[in-house]
């Protein structure tokens, strides 16, 4: 962990503002992301403090909104704790090969799969309106795909809650606030994961990771509150507002690369 460089109290406060909106929405269907990072590199941080910083603030939303999901019920940590190991052993595979591969092929990959995943939901309306049956068993799902999703985020990332909250409610038969409050158990086993390699390699700085933090733990218990007040009818068009926004995102950063 590195000291921060010297930032003046309108970018502190700024990134105080970035994490807060970002936890908000993280905590009810994800993509926090796309607030919290392109808040670090505005100010003026290069991508691998970026990136390593952003793991920092983003545990802290994440530890937040699941507390709170757990204490309203809507996760059982003691059923999912396979999928946090393995999604944790994931990400730990994932942070160190991002080293060693260049990621952009799923720029190009990501895209078209959340599209898939918005129009299926766009055509079942009422999935994940209530609990089904699940199709999966419960620790082969966890195994599965704590290994994958957790690869992915430390590898890449964007669109992982997208992808926790749509399997959780497709296989598990979670409506989507359960799944929102899984699929951030999920994230926090990742974060935890991938943000010890990045501390490992010295490209986390402690200020801006903890103000940001400060704003994403009272936001991550705002949207976890928001999410368990309106229910499920609340948490699909977050959920599918903010799945686009990624795909739109990933789409315009591979289309103006040099």
């Amino acid at each position: 962990m590195l000291l921060s460089p010297e930032f003046s109290s309108a970018t502190y406060l700024l990134l105080f503002g970035a994490g807060l909106a970002a936890g908000t929405v993280d905590a009810i269907a994800g993509g926090g992301g796309l607030i919290a990072l392109p808040a670090l590199l505005a100010a003026g941080l290069p991508g691998p403090l970026a990136l390593g910083t952003n793991k920092l603030q983003g545990t802290f939303g994440t530890v937040s909104s699941t507390w709170h999901f757990a204490r309203r019920g809507a996760v059982d940590l003691r059923e999912c704790w396979l999928g946090l190991i393995c999604t944790g052993v994931g990400a730990v595979g994932g942070a160190f090969l991002v080293h060693l591969v260049d990621p952009r092929f799923l720029e190009q990959l990501i895209p078209g799969l959340l599209a898939a995943i918005i129009v299926y939901l766009i055509f079942r309306p009422q999935l994940g309106d209530t609990d089904r049956q699940r199709r999966m068993e419960t620790t082969s799902f966890y195994a599965v795909f704590g290994l994958g999703l957790g690869f992915y985020d430390g590898f890449f990332g964007p669109g992982v809650g997208s992808f926790w909250t749509i399997a959780f409610v497709m296989l598990l038969g979670q409506n989507f606030v359960k799944a929102a409050g899984h699929a951030k158990a999920m994230n926090l086993a990742s974060n935890v994961a991938a943000l010890g390699f990045f501390l490992f390699a010295g490209t986390v700085l402690l200020g801006p990771g903890l103000v940001m933090g400060t704003g994403q733990l009272i936001g991550g218990l705002l949207g976890a509150n928001l999410a368990m007040t309106r229910g499920a009818r609340f948490v699909r068009p977050v959920f599918l507002s903010m799945a686009a926004l990624v795909a739109l995102k990933l789409i315009y950063t591979a289309a103006t690369r040099p």
